[in-house]
């Protein structure tokens, strides 16, 4: 009878035993799979500090153009399953984590990533979350990391570079805008630099507390519009954008909507993403009058016709349009996890009806569209003819999104038709047969937007 007595209560400290075990257990995997993540952090910090080179030469605003999709190749498919491999365990620890850290905050931060090429209106399109106030807005922070790092097109180190951008946006949607110290030139001291690309067009880093007194024989090379800042304090600037409900970020140098797919799926992050698309003979003809430099050949074919279009200049165009015709067809097919975070959106259409579509794309990334939005938006859209610059927010927009078909010659436009027919059909751009049909204003070359591009 002693013997019966005892084994109950040994069983039921067998069990409890066993419960606490578990408990530790899951902890135990929660921990091995911080620390696993930490060391896929410090390898791609490895791999920026192995691409990192010389500074190259500053350029204007926005000049850098894509290289065509890498190249397939062993060093590059070890990369992907590495990637690949890394996507699946965040998968397994996200329910993990939701239940340590519960459900959090009430008001959801949203984290918005606006996802361009240079000259399709992504500073124009930009602005409409820059003026909301309760968003920290960052303006092409990744100019800075393309400084830094070399870019050669195709192989792993291609895609190396993609991985170094992502990991550098991941940081700066958490706020860690010290990620950005490594990639600044000179290097900032102190936490402090004038040198922040394009400062100016972040409300955020201009506006107080981060707009410190301007300091006495400083140079901010990339200052504040209407007032004068000291040097940019990043911690100010970190606290700044953890103090704002919202994040939004704006790049043209990011291409393979793939590698953002570990971003999407942070449990820590709520990333709404927005593809913006413009008629690649548009971006053509606004490229060869920014960026006039690069374009010598194409003016120089297009106006003389003497010396004939090299093909590795069709070949860029062509593998421009393609990665972002894969990107676009990526999206919209609605793989599991981007399913209702991905949005793709035409330049035209947001410059034929841009209160409208910018109320689309805030309704798209669950934010509240503000005032303050809509006065910017009914200012900025009613320009004068004498104040559409090349770098210009203010725009007639109604006027200006076609503007390009009659500063374009035919022969240019058919060359951009053949090299890019694929993504044009995609997007919804018609093909003009003719000078007189480019020329038409009458004849429209824009299809009607498709309500599935919204995901």
């Amino acid at each position: 009878m002693e013997i019966r007595c005892a084994l109950p209560q040994d069983f039921w400290e067998l069990l409890h035993c066993l419960k606490m075990r578990s408990k530790y257990a899951v902890l135990l995997v929660f921990v091995v799979g911080l620390v696993i993540i930490e060391k896929e952090n410090n390898f791609i910090s490895r791999v920026s500090d192995k691409l990192k080179q010389s500074p190259q030469v500053l350029v204007e605003a926005n000049g850098t153009e894509a290289s065509p999709a890498p190249a397939e190749n062993g060093s590059l498919a070890s990369l992907r399953e590495l990637d690949a491999a890394f996507s699946r365990l965040r998968s397994h620890l996200h329910n993990v984590t939701l239940q340590l850290v519960g459900e959090g905050d009430p008001r959801p931060r949203r984290h918005v990533l606006l996802m361009a090429t240079t000259r399709t209106g992504s500073s124009f399109v930009g602005e409409f979350f820059n003026q909301q106030g309760s968003i920290f807005y960052l303006f092409e922070p990744l100019w800075h990391i393309e400084r830094t790092v070399t870019f050669e097109p195709g192989g792993a180190n291609a895609v190396g570079s993609a991985l170094v951008y992502r990991d550098v946006l991941k940081q700066l949607l958490l706020c860690d805008l010290y990620i950005l110290e490594s990639f600044i030139l000179p290097a900032p001291e102190g936490h402090l630099t004038p040198f922040m690309f394009r400062r100016g067009s972040s409300r955020s880093l201009c506006e107080e507390p981060v707009c410190t007194p301007s300091a006495k024989k400083v140079f901010e090379k990339y200052h504040c519009k209407n007032r004068r800042c000291g040097p940019l304090n990043i911690t100010l600037a970190a606290e700044a954008c953890r103090l704002k409900q919202h994040v939004a970020l704006k790049t043209v140098r990011i291409r393979q909507l793939e590698f953002l797919q570990p971003l999407v799926e942070d449990p820590r992050l709520d990333v709404r993403i927005i593809q913006l698309v413009r008629d690649p003979r548009a971006v053509l003809a606004s490229r060869m009058v920014a960026f006039s430099g690069k374009y010598e050949t194409w003016k120089k074919w297009a106006s003389e016709g003497e010396a004939p279009l090299r093909e590795e200049e069709v070949q860029r165009l062509r593998g421009n349009c393609e990665s972002i015709r894969l990107s676009a067809e990526l999206g919209l097919r609605r793989p599991g996890w981007l399913r209702g975070r991905y949005m793709l959106v035409r330049y035209e259409d947001v410059a034929r009806a841009p209160l409208q579509k910018a109320e689309e794309m805030y309704r798209f990334a669950g934010l509240p569209l503000t005032p303050q939005v809509e006065e910017w938006i009914s200012k900025n859209t009613q320009a004068p003819r004498d104040g559409n610059g090349v770098y210009s927010t203010r725009k007639n927009s109604s006027e200006q999104f076609e503007k390009w078909r009659f500063s374009i010659p035919f022969k240019l436009a058919q060359v951009v038709q053949d090299a890019c027919a694929p993504a044009m059909r995609l997007f919804g751009y018609k093909l003009a047969s003719s000078p007189a049909a480019l020329a038409n204003r009458s004849f429209s070359l824009l299809e009607e937007a498709q309500p599935s591009w919204v995901t």
